[in-house]
């Protein structure tokens, strides 16, 4: 019976826990700040990254393929997106703890449905990224640890560059040029961040 790796789960849930810790430092003066996503101030970062984690707790649970799972209409306006974002991201974290690794995830947004090891795979890079572009827009720094790092890096290189990652709906911008002095800047810059950039 094929079982979900270990230490992917826990990577995962560490880079999660990651980005709550950060998303906590938020408050209502902060929702305009500028971030990494050109498009959006840290008020859409955060509905994007809330919006996302109910999105793959459904489709860990089957659910995935409801379109309207995945709409971020009205997380822009809450009155406590600070306290959605750590409930969304409890919740996908109890999700991917009950999964089952033969499970296909529904992810409408790509088209498909996935394996649940790269869909877990897949939300680990994204709050990696998303945990420093919160932190980024606050001007406060991001650090995960080493081991969650090592876990994540082959999989944040294995998403290849190319020209579509210019396209409106990419998930990621494309790589960003420049030495690396960290593991994590790497990953950064592979998955489109200037690891230097402020507001």
């Amino acid at each position: 019976m094929h079982t979900l790796s270990a230490d992917l789960l826990t990577a995962h849930r560490l880079a999660v826990l990651a980005s709550v810790i950060v998303v906590n430092m938020v408050d209502h003066n902060d929702l305009t700040r500028p971030t990494p996503c050109a498009a959006w101030d840290v008020a859409d970062l955060l509905a994007h990254m809330t919006v996302q984690h109910r999105g793959f707790a459904a489709a860990a649970r089957g659910g995935g393929q409801d379109l309207a799972v995945w709409d971020p209409a009205g997380l822009r306006d809450t009155h406590d997106p600070v306290g959605e974002y750590a409930s969304a991201a409890h919740d996908v974290l109890d999700a991917f703890a009950a999964a089952d690794p033969e499970s296909q995830f529904a992810l409408p947004e790509l088209g498909t449905t996935v394996p649940a090891e790269m869909a877990i795979g897949f939300h680990l890079i994204d709050y990696a990224v998303h945990g420093w572009d919160v932190a980024a827009g606050l001007g406060v720094p991001f650090t995960l640890p080493d081991d969650v790092v090592a876990v994540a890096l082959p999989l944040a290189l294995a998403v290849p560059d190319g020209d579509f990652r210019s396209t409106p709906n990419a998930p990621f911008g494309p790589a960003h040029a420049g030495d690396s002095t960290t593991d994590f800047e790497r990953l950064l810059r592979h998955l489109g961040r200037n690891p230097q950039w402020s507001a």
